[in-house]
């Protein structure tokens, strides 16, 4: 049988998974593998009493990196302005509620549900206030979609710090299951004035976080006001007691603590659509209201400050894009000189981000290896260089770039602009 290597790294089969099988016993037969039959584990015996609820094993570790600026080390999250992900550590696509990336302006409320309320009003037949209870009792939906902040991937929009881990490259991203009430529903049952083509949403937070949304088809048709979480109620930094959920667009439009949403014919100009999260261009103008998540793509493992060895190593990582469903990644071992495609593990859903691996023999030598992908509408993830020639260096958000890991002949894993 062929190894993978000579196989040209073709993505997993059955036959390519016995393969790999048979080299990983013969790997354990020359010695790499200490126990070689149950009499060397531990004995069983019993265990810890049931619990309210469960935690995860002392032998995982696993936290978010709160940061302060682009590039800084943790920092003390008094003084930090976002929590990320430690996506380098998880499985799967679903972000454990308790790791979802963080991004708050003035800390996390504590709203008490019994008193929330959101007001409905603008060009509407009826302006309403509903309660929680008023939302619980509507109709529902659930979704699984990712969440990604605007900031996600600027540590390399002009240099690139080679000590960092993919956390903090692409820590502020997470794809839960969102439930909550169609935002179809809402928006049928107070009337909107069919000449009404934005919708202000703001937030209960201390710095009144509010944005301008376009009343597209696609967001009146997959906008949710969302109360649940994974199958529970949302955590207070994500939004406890409600948020707005529009997957596949930026981050910030999905407000948090969501208290009002007003409908108008034009944007309402908020300073958080003129002084904060506009993109300065390369030639000087200023772009407002870029406001999808484009395609994107990054190897979680190997990356940055991991440790690899020559022979097999198996390459996985995360795709995803705003504008639907991925349906291709590819990966480079050698640069990006030559690409092979990679495998989804699946499931494959819509603005959702999907996980995909690669079986790859490491000979020992310098190389750079990354990944590139493709969702359904045909958006293709762009090298550095394209990126910035049609972006520049000024702006801050929406860095989709490729992201390159370098791994020197020691098999140590470095951060690279490319």
């Amino acid at each position: 049988m062929r190894s993978p290597a000579q196989n040209g790294g073709r993505r997993l089969t059955r036959r390519g998974l016995l393969g790999g099988a048979a080299g990983l016993a013969g790997a354990a037969a020359g010695g790499s593998v200490k126990a070689d039959s149950l009499l060397d584990v531990p004995p069983r015996g019993p265990g810890a009493p049931l619990s309210a609820t469960s935690e995860r094993s002392r032998y995982v570790h696993l936290a978010r990196t709160p940061e302060s600026t682009p590039g800084m080390r943790p920092v003390d999250p008094s003084v930090a302005i976002n929590s990320k992900a430690p996506i380098d550590k998880l499985v799967g696509s679903i972000t454990p509620t308790d790791l979802h990336y963080e991004r708050s302006h003035s800390g996390v409320p504590d709203i008490d549900p019994a008193q929330h309320r959101l007001l409905v009003h603008g060009m509407v037949k009826q302006q309403l206030v509903f309660s929680m209870d008023d939302l619980r009792a509507m109709p529902t939906l659930s979704r699984v979609a990712f969440l990604e902040c605007t900031g996600n991937g600027w540590e390399n929009w002009k240099t690139a710090s080679p000590d960092v881990t993919v956390q903090n490259t692409h820590g502020l991203i997470s794809t839960n299951e969102w439930t909550g009430v169609p935002l179809s529903y809402v928006i049928d049952l107070i009337g909107v004035d069919p000449r009404s083509t934005w919708m202000l949403a703001e937030g209960g937070d201390g710095s009144a976080v509010a944005r301008s949304i376009p009343l597209t088809d696609e967001i009146i048709a997959e906008g949710i006001l969302a109360y649940g979480q994974n199958g529970e109620p949302l955590r207070p930094a994500h939004g406890f007691p409600l948020r707005l959920f529009l997957p596949g667009f930026e981050g910030n439009l999905n407000i948090k603590w969501l208290r009002r949403l007003k409908f108008g014919d034009r944007p309402f100009m908020t300073r958080w659509e003129t002084a904060r999260y506009t993109q300065l261009q390369a030639d000087g103008h200023a772009r407002q209201f870029q406001l999808r998540q484009d395609v994107n793509s990054v190897i979680t493992s190997p990356s940055g400050m991991m440790q690899i060895r020559p022979g097999y190593n198996r390459i996985t990582g995360l795709a995803w894009s705003g504008h639907g469903r991925i349906d291709r990644v590819e990966i480079s071992t050698d640069g990006a000189k030559s690409w092979r495609e990679a495998q989804l593990a699946g499931p494959k859903l819509p603005k959702a981000q999907t996980r995909f691996q690669a079986d790859w023999v490491w000979d020992g030598k310098p190389t750079k290896i990354v990944s590139r992908s493709t969702d359904d509408k045909k958006q293709v993830q762009p090298d550095r260089a394209a990126f910035i020639a049609r972006t520049g260096t000024n702006a801050l958000f929406h860095y989709n770039a490729q992201q390159t890991w370098a791994i020197d002949q020691d098999g140590k894993v470095r951060n690279v602009l490319q």
